[in-house]
């Protein structure tokens, strides 16, 4: 009390008007940050994409590590220069188109060694016959060769750990693209070298030599 009179609160319109001001100054702070936002001016999205912060404590995950492996032209190199490799197979071994020469090459662990064995194969430029298969393995940051098969026809491969090698067998007047069987020989690596551990025979069927099977007619 002052002066005997009870001192009144603000108006009701007087604390209208601050309510509305005060709603005023909320709503226009909130326009300026989304502006701030949208334009790119000065707000959060000025230091770049929202995940770059979030990555920016993590890993980068590792880049693939370099590898020696030899490839084709290599694998061809070792063919030329190794003394094992018989000089029949070295006159075959010439590109057949540019620079492209009948040479497949894999490369797997056969021997137990600390990198990839490579297992070359060299073919024949007219009918793809092949004439030679090695295995290479590596040694003293170089290439032994292992093993070689040169009876033609010849083929090697790699499974599941063993050397598979397929000799096709023709018969007096076979093609060359219709053998009429064919040896196969899985190796395995022990003692220090590729040791035999069984082999088959598969008889290839020559009915109708290549010619599909005659379609009986209905009957009438």
């Amino acid at each position: 009390m002052r002066g005997g009179l009870t001192e009144a609160g603000p108006t009701p319109a007087r604390g209208t008007i601050q309510a509305a001001i005060t709603a005023m100054s909320v709503l226009a702070a909130l326009a300026l940050f989304v502006s701030a936002c949208a334009t790119g001016g000065t707000g959060a999205r000025d230091e770049g994409p929202a995940h770059t912060d979030a990555m920016a404590g993590a890993t980068a995950p590792p880049s693939a590590a370099p590898t020696d492996t030899p490839g084709r032209a290599d694998a061809v190199q070792l063919i030329k220069d190794d003394p094992a490799v018989s000089a029949e197979v070295k006159r075959e071994l010439k590109p057949c188109a540019g620079d492209e020469y009948p040479v497949d090459v894999s490369y797997g662990n056969l021997t137990g060694g600390s990198g990839n064995d490579l297992v070359v194969n060299v073919l024949t430029c007219g009918d793809l016959v092949g004439v030679g298969s090695y295995v290479y393995r590596e040694s003293d940051g170089g290439y032994e060769n292992v093993f070689k098969a040169e009876e033609p026809p010849v083929y090697a491969e790699i499974d599941r750990g063993d050397l598979v090698v397929t000799k096709q067998v023709y018969e007096k007047g076979d093609p060359v693209s219709n053998p009429s069987g064919e040896n196969v020989i899985t190796y395995r690596w022990a003692a220090g070298r590729f040791m035999k551990e069984f082999s088959w025979h598969n008889d290839y069927s020559n009915v109708g030599d290549g010619e599909p099977p005659a379609v009986p007619s209905e009957a009438g």
